[in-house]
């Protein structure tokens, strides 16, 4: 489900960490506004210079968002839960930065499309592990 909201929102022109950042915020009703999808904005495409994929960072973000009530140091689970979706999204798309995973993924059709939905099936995963735990 979350792949397919990911997925619209990258067709509305949203780039890789906005889609799966709005998607999480839609779908697990993260209540994140305009203005804080909106400080996403420059971790598409790998901070715009192939680094860490913004599809990664994008679900980073709804994780931190979900989960995080005050501040990071006040989550325990902070860096256990980040790794675990890192370990996750490495899995899946083989690689975390931008330009390892585009040439894995990428198609002139779909621009970085399967790469959002990687993203987006990750955090998914994830976060379902956790509420399973």
């Amino acid at each position: 489900m979350l792949e397919q909201i990911a997925e619209k929102y990258y067709k509305q022109g949203y780039n890789c960490a906005e889609s799966v950042l709005r998607a999480g915020n839609e779908y697990y009703q993260l209540g994140l506004d305009e203005n804080a999808i909106h400080a996403f904005a420059g971790f598409g495409g790998g901070l715009h210079c192939g680094d860490v994929c913004g599809a990664l960072t994008g679900a980073i973000g709804a994780l931190s968002a979900k989960y995080v009530t005050s501040k990071a140091h006040d989550f325990p689970h902070m860096k256990a839960y980040t790794n675990r979706l890192i370990e996750e999204f490495e899995i899946l798309a083989g690689a975390r930065d931008c330009a390892v995973v585009k040439p894995l993924l990428y198609t002139v059709e779909n621009k970085c499309l399967a790469t959002v939905k990687v993203g987006a099936k990750a955090l998914e995963n994830v976060i379902q592990e956790f509420e399973n735990a």
